[in-house]
């Protein structure tokens, strides 16, 4: 066993108190995500962790890219049989989550999830680059496959076939938005104590927020 018990660091870049905060957590988001974007040692800001719950009670965690943030919530895009289509349709939840190490921050989103309207997926479909809208007529997302060979014979194909034309969005891939319920932001502080503020929708229509301990 490799004891990492000393594997540690203190935290004390920032804090997160309440005369500073948003009353609306999708604008203190928005802060928290902007300083992100600016900060050289993050490479990829929108980069998140989505978890859903499984069929045997386990919960399942993959990192997606947050594509866009409204103040109705958050849309990322998949494969809508992959296995966080298929778990996102069975409970229309998942809980989002951003860590920034370099800010020794973190954000924790529950929320209500529903597919965006065909038109939304199909602009930001045909604005990825043609490769990567190959990719997800390739790929049947998270069925067993033979091999490598697979994928790269059928991407051959299909980029003979699609040579001079638009690749048609598939029926089965798009967005979804995640309309958040409730959101924690976590703030790193000195000897554990950290700040952790969460705001609760209540009504469906009011942001309340409250203080956690660390």
């Amino acid at each position: 066993m490799e004891n990492l018990h000393d594997k540690r660091k203190v935290y004390e870049k920032s804090q997160l108190i309440e005369s500073e905060i948003k009353q609306n957590p999708i604008e203190q988001f928005r802060d928290w995500f902007l300083d992100a974007v600016e900060n050289p040692a993050i490479s990829e800001a929108n980069a998140m962790a989505v978890s859903t719950m499984e069929d045997d009670g386990c919960p399942r965690t993959r990192m997606v890219l947050l594509k866009a943030y409204t103040y109705e919530g958050f849309i990322f895009y998949t494969n809508y049989d992959s296995r966080k289509g298929r778990a996102i349709e069975k409970t229309h939840k998942a809980c989002l989550h951003f860590f920034w190490p370099s800010l020794e921050r973190q954000i924790i989103i529950k929320a209500n999830l529903e597919r965006v309207a065909e038109n939304l997926s199909d602009g930001y479909f045909h604005s990825r680059p043609k490769g990567s809208q190959l990719g997800a007529v390739v790929s049947p997302q998270s069925q067993e496959i033979p091999d490598r060979e697979f994928l790269e014979s059928k991407l051959k194909d299909l980029e003979k076939q699609f040579e001079n034309k638009e690749v048609p969005r598939p029926e089965n891939w798009g967005g979804y938005i995640a309309k958040p319920y409730e959101i924690e932001f976590w703030q790193g502080r000195p000897n554990r104590l950290h700040d952790r503020i969460i705001y609760k929708l209540e009504g469906g229509i009011d942001w309340k927020n409250s203080r956690l301990a660390p």
